[in-house]
């Protein structure tokens, strides 16, 4: 398949880098006791590569780590990565690489910054592979003896659905993260609106609790739900994607697609929700602005931020509930969110990178994820349900209501997917300000997508 020029691609910032949105921080550096192996001994922690028993002794090494607009605060880094790997291997240094405010990987690459490891979204792939970066890990898996059967099977599966054949791996994840239901205590208490409940909801029931919070007091506006800061939230409840994975032809004009639109024109046609040209409702609405009742979002995504909060002294009456789905959903948070672990094709020191991923993917460093506020990658109760042990702002909240909906595996992508999403974004503000009904809105983005697909593949062809 042909790589694209690099005028092809969709910049993709560093401003999360930047901000203070980290998530899952907590007061610990390491786990509990019982996964810590002990000192001295010689034998491996399962999932981890057996090589390192000699690290010391190595000649010391240094391999760049770039985070690739998702979020991974400073402190995540030093406790899941930083600190794991110099206690594994002491001749290795982890350097987070920190370019300038609006450096993605294109311009990264071109300034000549090869980094060894990227962490980025499974989606990344298509991006590496344009810019040549994309390394298949399957020769490093068998070399290494690295199990991953001890991935959760959904997550494995949706990694390997972006090989050619579906059967080889090109990143491993970091961790998985599901889709949570924050709501903010004091908005419900201040109406006297009881709080949402602790079994699954459905969209509608959440949406007739939301209407109930959607009021003005003294002079503020509260949204009582948000559905979807981005289109993707509430399409990804049915796993749906854009574009036939085979023919890359537009597949929005269906059932499920009109169910998403229909709920979302509800949404926003609830008295008060639209104010002036604000139709969606971010995490700031939530963590700063307080006006925002509920609000479902990726628990990497929020977690860390309330705890900054919390330590700054300035917390929010918080709480989880299941996300909502549809009817025929329900069981389901949406399709898996996995923050991933890449090699450079042009790394240097591929063996020692993959050595690193495949201790974050031990039972000792996936433990320190679970207390620390992320959920683990490999499969296993016992360190799942230690889920934010370390986080003081989780104590006390309903952590069960976490594992009460679970993600599924991604839909099978089209590389296209990314360069139309623009398209899903400008049908559900017609929904909002254009006064355009759901059938014209489905019917204008089957049509922009196809005529920008046709665009791509000619520019792709030169």
């Amino acid at each position: 398949m042909a790589h694209k020029s690099f005028h092809s691609l969709s910049s993709i910032t560093l401003l999360a880098l930047l901000l203070a949105a980290g998530c899952g921080q907590g007061t610990s550096s390491g786990p509990s006791d019982q996964t810590q192996s002990p000192a001295g001994s010689a034998v491996p922690l399962q999932g981890e590569s057996p090589s390192g028993d000699a690290a010391a002794a190595e000649t010391p090494l240094t391999l760049t780590f770039f985070v690739n607009g998702i979020n991974l605060s400073a402190t995540e880094f030093r406790l899941m990565v930083e600190e794991p790997t110099k206690r594994k291997f002491p001749h290795i240094t982890i350097e987070r690489l920190a370019p300038p405010q609006g450096t993605g990987l294109p311009e990264l690459i071109a300034s000549g910054q090869i980094p060894d490891i990227i962490y980025a979204s499974a989606g990344t792939y298509y991006q590496l592979r344009d810019l040549e970066l994309d390394y298949r890990l399957d020769d490093l898996i068998a070399e290494q003896q690295f199990d991953a059967s001890r991935i959760k099977p959904h997550i494995l599966a949706s990694l390997k659905a972006y090989s050619e054949n579906g059967d080889s791996l090109y990143a491993l994840p970091f961790n998985d993260n599901d889709t949570i239901l924050y709501y903010n205590k004091d908005i419900f208490d201040k109406f006297g609106v009881p709080y949402p409940s602790d079994e699954q909801m459905t969209w509608e029931e959440a949406l007739a609790l939301g209407r109930q919070l959607t009021r003005t007091d003294n002079g503020v506006q509260y949204i009582g739900l948000e559905v979807a800061s981005g289109p993707a939230h509430l399409q990804s409840s049915l796993a749906l994607g854009t574009l036939d994975p085979e023919t890359g032809e537009a597949v929005v004009h269906t059932p499920e697609w009109q169910k998403v639109f229909e709920f979302q024109k509800q949404v926003f046609d609830v008295p008060g929700t639209i104010q002036g040209e604000t139709y969606l409702y971010n995490k700031d609405s939530f963590i700063t602005d307080r006006i925002l009742a509920m609000r479902p979002s990726y628990i990497a995504n929020m977690v860390g931020t309330l705890e900054e909060l919390r330590q700054q002294g300035d917390p929010i009456n918080w709480d989880i509930a299941p996300v909502p789905n549809f009817p025929e959903a329900l069981g389901i948070s949406k399709e898996v969110n996995i923050h991933s672990l890449y090699i450079a094709s042009q790394s240097k020191h591929k063996e020692q990178a993959f050595q690193v991923i495949a201790h974050i993917l031990s039972d000792e460093v996936q433990t320190i994820l679970s207390r620390n506020g992320r959920l683990p990658a490999i499969a296993g109760d016992a360190i799942e349900r230690q889920f934010g042990a370390d986080v003081p702002d989780l104590q006390g909240k309903n952590i069960d209501n976490i594992f009460k909906a679970r993600g599924v595996q991604l839909h099978k992508p089209h590389e296209y997917e990314a360069q139309v999403a623009k398209y899903v974004t400008e049908a559900y503000r017609s929904l909002a300000l254009g006064g355009v009904d759901v059938n014209t809105a489905l019917r204008k983005l089957e049509e922009n997508i196809n005529a920008e697909v046709t665009r791509l593949r000619a520019t792709d062809a030169k």
